[in-house]
């Protein structure tokens, strides 16, 4: 009894402390003034408003290439990660403890020292100023995310299922699909969540390798934070949320629907 009231107050805290800022920052989008230590705004304005949907014209584009840019990371880097989870967690093969090692080096390296080498090399590369470099450039950023879930995921799920379905006849591609991609596909979610968040958060990488040409919206946004215009800088917040809970939705969609296809396709 004491441990479930106990897990209760700690998803209650948890509750608190996510959904808490994220309502002072939807306050703020429609606030002008809020000095402390006033508990409560004090005047209220559209500015913020205003400024995303008639001042900022180009909000539409901004944000269809952001989602654009952040889907491509998020499936590149869930193959890739989903691949590389393969190699370590059921093969041995010379250097992959050094293989292992090189998938969390972005952990390891400064995100400034990091996103100037990526910027050096994608100049010679003839990948900086281009949306491609941008998408490549995220993805080195969000594969040890994805790698260590998949990892993780791949471990848990094991090979007798699959290999029970070759022995019974199936082919290694019917295998693949049937059987390890559906055990695996909580895991490829959350690796292909995380690397949307982390490509569609991105800004100093963005701008080393995109140059400016590349806008996205996290580019668009960080100037009102930085300059400390709340208003503006939580109305960009506010559709910030907004477009990723969105893609989150649809994620979770598409595996309700993935998973509903499967158990008909059992049951038949």
């Amino acid at each position: 009894m004491g441990g479930k009231r106990a897990a209760k107050l700690f998803v209650a805290l948890h509750l608190v402390c996510v959904l808490v800022p994220l309502a002072v920052v939807a306050v703020w989008a429609f606030t002008s003034s809020w000095p402390w230590p006033e508990l409560l705004p004090q005047t209220f304005s559209d500015r913020g408003i205003v400024e995303l949907f008639v001042t900022s014209r180009d909000l539409g584009e901004v944000l269809a290439v952001s989602v654009g840019i952040s889907l491509a990371v998020a499936a590149l880097s869930t193959v890739v990660a989903a691949m590389a989870a393969r190699a370590l967690v059921s093969y041995r093969f010379f250097g992959k403890e050094l293989f292992r090692f090189s998938t969390v080096l972005p952990f390891l390296i400064p995100a400034t020292v990091f996103a100037m080498g990526v910027q050096v090399v994608f100049i010679h590369a003839g990948l900086a100023n281009t949306v491609f470099g941008v998408v490549l450039a995220h993805t080195i950023v969000a594969l040890p995310y994805a790698i260590t879930i998949m990892s993780e995921v791949t471990a848990a799920a094991g090979e007798k299922l699959e290999q029970q379905a070759r022995v019974s006849g199936a082919g290694p591609v019917r295998a693949l699909f049937e059987v390890q991609i559906p055990l695996l596909l909580p895991g490829l979610l959350s690796a292909a969540s995380l690397s949307y968040i982390t490509s569609f958060s991105q800004y100093f990488l963005t701008l080393l390798v995109g140059g400016g040409t590349v806008k996205t919206f996290a580019l668009v946004m960080f100037p009102y934070l930085a300059s400390g215009d709340r208003t503006i800088a939580s109305a960009y917040g506010v559709v910030f949320m907004a477009v990723t809970l969105g893609v989150f939705f649809l994620f979770e969609l598409l595996l309700k629907r993935f998973a509903s296809a499967k158990t008909e396709y059992f049951t038949d």
